[in-house]
């Protein structure tokens, strides 16, 4: 029997790999990458809509994937994850230049006036 997949689209993957420049948007890393949840999946798999969406979704290596479950807070703080009832579109995204994006479901991202 094969197994239901849970995960995002060939498609949606493809939109996340566009959107974040083929590099980790944590330390820019450009080999082992991966898609991470930032509202994490659960168990089961996904049975919100948007959870596979783009703007959930971010393109990491495998090195920061660990290390966002190893340093919650700063992971949160950064907008690599997100807690629930939060909605991603709604937490900021820190990249690896130090700019802040919002991310929305299309995969588009818009940089975040900087404040000083």
């Amino acid at each position: 029997m094969a197994r239901r997949r849970t995960g995002p689209t060939d498609v949606v993957r493809a939109i996340v790999y566009e959107r974040d420049g083929g590099a980790c948007v944590r330390c820019g890393a450009r080999e082992g990458l991966t898609i991470h949840h930032r509202v994490n999946r659960g168990m089961g798999g996904a049975r919100e809509e948007w959870i596979n969406q783009a703007h959930n979704l971010l393109l990491v290596c495998t090195v920061c994937n660990g290390w966002f479950e190893d340093n919650p807070r700063a992971s949160y703080g950064a907008g690599w994850k997100v807690r629930r009832p939060q909605l991603p579109s709604e937490v900021l995204v820190t990249y690896a230049d130090g700019r802040e994006y919002q991310l929305t479901p299309d995969g588009a991202r818009a940089l975040m006036a900087v404040t000083r």
